[in-house]
C-alpha cells in the first residue's frame, strides 16, 4: 500500500520516527544539558589584571526544575568577580522562590542585573512557527505587533527587592557601579527593547571617564540598542533574549533570533560597528525555553563566563 501522492508508508513511517526522535532528543536530552561557555574580550586597560565575568541570562525558570537549580548553584564554585543577569528568570508566575534559590550562591558576589519581557509577563501558547512568519514580515515582540493583553503578569517584585537586598545593582534605565578590587567598573543598562520598554534618552551620554571600564547591559539585543551604545562608545555590550536561535540547523546556525538583530549574531562574541566605534557584543543563548516549547536543538543551554583581558 502507498500513502497519498505517491509517497511510500515506510517512508512517511521514517520521516514521522526521525522527527519524533528528534523532538525526544531536543526536550529530554538537549534542554537539560547545561553547558558552560569560555570566552575571552581584550576592553580592560594596559595593567589590569583580568577579570571573571559570569553572565547568567534566559533562566526561564518553571516549578520543579531540579537540575537546572543545583547546574546554577554550582556556578558559584568559579568565582567569578561579579555577576551579570541580562533577564528572563521566570517562566512560572510561582517560580521565583526557585530562582532566588537557584541564584542564591551567586548573590554572594557583586552583581547587576537588567529584566527582560518574561520577568514581567507569563508566556502564552503559540505556535513556534509564528516566529519565522514575523521575521519575515519584520514584526519583532511589540516592535511591529499589536500590544498583548489579557496576560499574565509575573510578580517580579520579590525578584527584584532580593537582588538589590543582596547587593546587585538595578539597570532598569538607570546606570550604576561596582568596585572591584580597587577598580571601578561603571555599567548602563535599559528595560527590554522587546516591549518597548527602553528608554536610553535617560541614560545617554556615554562611557563615565573616571571608570575604568563602563559596560552597557541589555536583555534583547535590538539594533537600536546595540547602535545607541555603540555610538556612544561603549567597549563591551552584553546581551541575551535569542536563545541563540534556540533551534539551529547543523553547519548553518539559528534560523531566527526573536529580535531584528542577525541570525549570525544569535550567539557568542561578535563586534558591531556604529558612529565610527566598534563595540565587543556577546548574546548568552541562556539555560532556559519558553514553558511551553521547552526544547532546544544544537543549542545547548549555557552560561558564560567572560574573561576581560587588556587591550592589545
Amino acid at each position: 500500500m502507498r500513502a497519498r501522492y505517491g509517497i511510500p508508508l515506510k517512508v512517511t513511517a521514517g520521516i514521522a520516527a526521525v522527527g519524533a526522535a528528534g523532538i525526544a532528543y531536543a526536550a529530554g536530552f538537549e534542554a537539560r544539558s547545561f553547558r558552560l561557555r569560555r570566552v575571552s574580550v581584550p576592553v580592560l586597560p594596559e595593567g589590569m589584571r583580568p577579570l571573571r565575568v559570569l553572565q547568567v541570562s534566559d533562566i526561564h525558570m518553571v516549578c520543579g526544575q531540579r537540575k537546572k537549580q543545583r547546574w546554577l548553584r554550582s556556578l558559584a564554585g568559579l568565582r567569578p568577580d561579579f555577576v551579570v543577569n541580562t533577564g528572563d528568570n521566570l517562566s512560572d508566575p510561582e517560580g521565583v522562590p526557585e530562582v532566588l534559590d537557584a541564584l542564591g550562591p551567586l548573590m554572594e558576589f557583586p552583581g547587576v542585573y537588567v529584566f527582560g519581557s518574561n520577568d514581567y509577563y507569563g508566556p502564552a501558547l503559540r505556535n513556534p512557527a509564528r516566529y519565522i512568519f514575523e521575521k519575515a514580515q519584520g514584526k519583532h515582540g511589540l516592535n511591529g505587533n499589536a500590544p498583548a493583553v489579557n496576560v499574565v503578569h509575573n510578580p517580579w517584585e520579590p525578584m527584584r527587592d532580593a537582588f538589590d537586598e543582596a547587593g546587585w545593582v538595578g539597570l532598569t534605565n538607570a546606570r550604576g557601579r561596582l568596585k572591584i578590587d580597587g577598580h571601578e567598573i561603571a555599567f548602563t543598562g535599559v528595560d527590554d527593547p522587546h516591549i518597548k520598554r527602553d528608554r536610553y534618552a535617560e541614560v545617554a551620554g556615554g562611557p563615565e571617564q573616571d571608570a575604568d571600564l563602563s559596560i552597557g547591559v541589555v536583555h534583547a539585543p535590538y539594533l537600536r540598542m546595540l547602535q545607541a551604545f555603540t555610538s556612544d562608545g561603549y567597549p563591551l555590550i552584553l546581551g541575551g533574549h535569542t536563545h541563540g536561535g534556540q533551534l539551529r540547523i547543523p553547519f548553518y546556525g539559528a534560523v531566527v533570533t526573536n529580535c531584528d538583530l542577525d541570525t549570525a549574531r544569535a550567539r557568542g562574541l561578535s563586534t558591531y560597528d556604529a558612529g565610527g566605534h566598534t563595540s565587543y557584543l556577546h548574546v548568552s543563548a541562556g539555560c532556559g525555553t519558553n514553558r511551553y516549547t521547552p526544547v532546544r536543538f544544537a543549542c545547548p543551554p549555557e552560561a558564560t563566563l567572560l574573561t576581560l583581558t587588556p587591550r592589545p
